[in-house]
């Protein structure tokens, strides 16, 4: 007789015990909410239903409402996270330092800068808040306004010999100028995690040729614009300048003549 060996018995997936939910201490729960809401917004916007929310992430709304009261904490936290802990300051004071020439400074700036935005997280959550009318886009947009437009237009004019914005105030077309760099740029964000079109394969020189092109068009547009919109005491104390370097280098010029005029005559002589 052949002999038959006894096979262990599988439990049966109702015997088996629940696993359990692995305890965590409040701050590591609260940044493991806040990641998963960063992750859960990127892909799916801020129009969905808490319950979606909290199926995605695997806690309960309970659970969510300990740690955030409401959605628009959650919101201000992701704001926190995603974009003010980003900022660089450091960057954003290499930008006014003066000894460095304007156009490479520039350069350093945004490519610095695209490596955030055209961040996958940063892109797409920027993109659905503005969409869904969350307060984050607009927030950040008046950072941008305070601590990079008005920097730049500040340093442009610096560059170009214009009054600084204290003293005039920043024109439309200089903002719109502002506005199409940073779509520029935004752009590549919005072709590679929207449209899912390829992008440059050098991000870093597509960077430097948009910025290049900015900076043209920024002298271009600042000489015509800002020339006629100079106070009247600015423009008068502008042409009694120019004035008194046409007379100095009338001066030179006659200086010069007599000069020659001597050289030659001594010249004559001997």
């Amino acid at each position: 007789m052949i002999a038959h060996t006894k096979r262990p018995r599988k439990s049966s997936p109702s015997k088996r015990e629940p696993v359990k939910r692995r305890r965590l201490k409040p701050d590591l729960r609260a940044k493991q909410i806040l990641s998963g809401a960063i992750t859960f917004f990127a892909e799916h916007g801020f129009g969905g239903q808490t319950r979606e929310l909290t199926a995605e992430l695997g806690v309960s709304k309970g659970l969510l409402y300990r740690y955030f009261p409401s959605k628009e904490a959650l919101i201000d936290r992701v704001y926190e996270e995603v974009f003010l802990r980003r900022w660089s300051p450091e960057r954003e004071a290499a930008l006014r330092d003066r000894s460095l020439p304007l156009i490479d400074r520039l350069k350093v700036f945004y490519i610095g800068y695209a490596e955030m935005v055209l961040e996958y997280k940063w892109s797409r959550i920027y993109l659905f808040s503005g969409l869904a009318g969350a307060s984050i886009t607009r927030r950040y947009i008046k950072i941008v306004i305070e601590r990079i437009f008005k920097p730049v237009i500040n340093e442009l004019r610096g560059e170009f010999g214009f009054p600084p914005i204290e003293q005039l105030v920043v024109t439309e077309p200089e903002l719109e100028l502002m506005w199409s760099l940073h779509g520029s740029i935004f752009y590549i964000a919005v072709r590679q995690w929207v449209y899912k079109f390829p992008v440059p394969s050098d991000i870093d020189s597509t960077i430097e040729q948009l910025v290049e092109g900015f900076y043209v068009n920024a002298k271009n547009m600042m000489q015509r614009v800002l020339s006629r919109n100079l106070p009247s005491d600015v423009y008068k104390k502008l042409n009694a300048l120019l004035v008194l370097m046409l007379e100095a280098a009338d001066r030179i010029i006659e200086g010069f003549s007599h000069f020659v005029t001597s050289i030659t005559a001594l010249i004559t002589c001997a």
